[in-house]
């Protein structure tokens, strides 16, 4: 890897501020703090306080985060410089300038993951799928987390939504929160340069939003001239065809074949009977692959 970006290596503000990359982009505002709780909460503070200030496709990034928060306000925190933490405004509306139905939110975690995917792919040289409801992964392993969430309703508009990543870069195997996760930097990368992944990503954030916005929210339209974003999901997301097991609140649990998403990018699940399940984003506390304990192999249910 280039000596010149050893991890520790600062995210490069005059190349995030460059004004060739914003308006190829759509980005209004982009802003870089050393240090903060959680690059979410400041937005969500930010749209409550000065709606104005903050347009569509504005962003926030940090260098250190303190207090960052995954679904279900699960805590974890990084060395400084080791991740890309950002979130983006988002106030999802067509060319015209009509907002997109509510019910389309739920795509735009998954137009997330889809675009960090294509730099994991294209600007890193690493193979990431995609793990309903919210998460990257490389081999197996979790590579980043989204969150978004819903801000307020100002003056009658329609609420904004907040979306944050936050991708492990140079994370070492003793500096990950857990066994289960992995980093750019462990995965052997092409680079690790957090400034060419991040523009790489909202590069590619940007094109995916915009055509989802122009197609008005509608996952089954063709996007960029290629297939839609729900066929492009569902081509690259690990957890279709296998057995899963979805925890839900209450000590719910479904367990069953994942067999597609529907139209607001819900995971069905069909279980023993045949019955088919919509398991939805907000509900589900965990998804994980399940193997029957059939001595036998042949993935009965106990």
């Amino acid at each position: 890897m280039d000596d010149a970006h050893t991890p520790g290596t600062p995210l490069n503000r005059r190349d995030l501020a460059d004004e060739r990359f914003l308006s190829a982009t759509g980005i209004p505002r982009l802003d870089v703090v050393d240090s903060t709780g959680s690059t979410n909460a400041d937005l969500l503070r930010s749209v409550t306080v000065e709606p104005a200030a903050w347009p569509d496709l504005s962003v926030l990034t940090a260098e250190y985060q303190t207090a960052a928060r995954g679904r279900l306000d699960r805590h974890w925190e990084a060395p400084p410089l080791s991740s890309i933490s950002v979130s983006v405004v988002l106030r999802p509306a067509n060319a015209e300038g009509r907002p997109l139905p509510t019910q389309s939110y739920s795509w735009l975690s998954l137009i997330a993951a889809l675009a960090l995917r294509e730099t994991l792919l294209e600007t890193a040289g690493v193979p990431a799928e995609l793990k309903w409801p919210n998460d990257v992964l490389v081999r197996g392993k979790k590579i980043a987390g989204i969150l978004a969430q819903l801000g307020p309703m100002v003056d009658g508009s329609v609420p904004p939504v907040i979306l944050g990543t936050g991708l492990n870069v140079t994370l070492t195997a003793s500096e990950l929160p857990v066994p289960t996760a992995t980093s750019v930097v462990l995965e052997g990368a092409r680079t690790a340069d957090r400034t060419v992944l991040l523009k790489s990503y909202l590069s590619n954030f940007s094109v995916l939003y915009r055509s989802f916005c122009n197609a008005d929210g509608d996952p089954a339209a063709g996007m960029a001239g290629g297939p839609s974003l729900h066929k492009r999901v569902e081509a690259v997301m690990v957890t279709l065809g296998k057995q899963v097991r979805a925890q839900l609140p209450g000590d719910h649990e479904i367990i069953g074949h994942a067999s597609r998403l529907d139209e607001y990018g819900s995971l069905l699940v069909v279980d023993r009977d045949a019955r088919e399940h919509v398991v939805t984003a907000g509900d589900v506390v965990h998804l994980r692959p399940w193997t029957s304990p059939d001595a036998s192999g042949q993935g009965g249910y106990a």
